[in-house]
């Protein structure tokens, strides 16, 4: 059995994939499911294991039901090297309405009753899809909230991976974690961005500016007016744009570039992310050919080795590491 021994010197490598339906950016494709991007996941597993990558699969509700996709994640699972989590789209996590389908909300847009029987709902079908109980959570459109904590505690989430420091989304109804850290935290019960009592760790996804700021300057431009336009502004005339562990949205020089300030700061993970269907062609908006579907695959096989072997960051599911950091925490108690 792999365990993860936490120290203070150690950097963790995290890769976390939303596991879902084809192009769930397309209204009709969210109507009528396909799950293509699942049956080729040992493709992309076989990548991983070339870097000893231990990735978290969070999946979706239609996911875990489709019989197909849970035989894959099984198979995968019972290899040992990767974890299977939750990932919960508010829009067709039952109960839900065909409208919900439509209007593709944020989970904290939900009422409080109506996101709790969402939860129980895809918490039970990936236990009866997968075999065991999930232990590590993420919002679809990082639609996560505060209010969301007793909730996952209850059902016996242990990690939350949804926040994006300076994401900044509240002129469309979402959330914003501006001012959120790198550093991993147990999250409050009152504010998804601070530290609190409750046993749900936060995994905060690995963004940065791609130059120094001061905190204030990089709130203010996370929080611009007109925010799309603006950043799109900045980063055409490459005075400022926000990096990411992104493989879809990043360049490798850009990641790279992230991975080292990281580690030079003394950061503990390297939290990188992407969907399941960003790795098949045509399955999102990003990787609609095969040349470029080969540049994401190559971004990421390359990204893989330098955060590995230059940076010495120590692959580790989402649980892993968990249980590594609250043990290492409990220490110093």
């Amino acid at each position: 059995m792999f365990s993860v021994t936490f120290r203070g010197q150690d950097m963790h490598l995290l890769v976390g994939i939303d596991t879902e339906g084809d192009n769930q950016w397309d209204a009709a494709a969210r109507a009528s499911q396909t799950f293509e991007n699942i049956y080729a996941l040992p493709r992309l597993h076989a990548l991983f294991a070339r870097h000893g990558v231990r990735p978290t699969y969070l999946i979706t509700y239609p996911v875990a039901a489709d019989p197909r996709s849970a035989d894959v994640l099984r198979a995968l699972v019972g290899g040992g090297d990767c974890e299977v989590g939750a990932h919960h789209h508010a829009w067709e996590t039952p109960p839900c309405t065909a409208e919900d389908i439509r209007r593709h909300p944020y989970a904290l847009s939900l009422p409080r009753a109506q996101f709790d029987r969402q939860l129980e709902s895809l918490t039970g079908a990936i236990e009866t899809a997968i075999g065991r109980r999930p232990a590590s959570y993420r919002s679809g459109r990082f639609g996560f909230a505060a209010a969301h904590v007793a909730s996952l505690e209850r059902l016996g989430y242990q990690v939350e991976s949804s926040v994006a420091p300076l994401f900044y989304e509240t002129h469309k109804g979402g959330p914003e974690f501006v001012e959120a850290p790198l550093t991993p935290y147990f999250l409050s019960y009152d504010s998804a961005t601070r530290p609190g009592s409750s046993d749900v760790l936060e995994l905060p996804l690995s963004v940065g500016l791609n130059r120094r700021l001061p905190r204030r300057l990089q709130y203010l431009y996370a929080r611009a007016p007109r925010p799309y336009a603006t950043k799109r502004m900045l980063r055409a005339l490459r005075l400022l744009r926000t990096r990411w562990l992104r493989p879809s949205y990043s360049s490798l020089e850009d990641m790279v570039g992230l991975a080292r300030h990281l580690a030079a700061a003394g950061e503990p993970i390297l939290n990188l992310l992407f969907h399941s269907s960003e790795a098949i062609v045509g399955g999102s908006p990003y990787n609609r050919t095969q040349t470029e579907l080969d540049a994401f695959c190559d971004r990421l096989d390359r990204f893989l080795a330098t955060a590995t072997r230059e940076l010495a960051a120590v692959p580790a599911t989402f649980a892993e590491f968990h249980a590594a950091y609250a043990g290492a925490a409990r220490a110093f108690d």
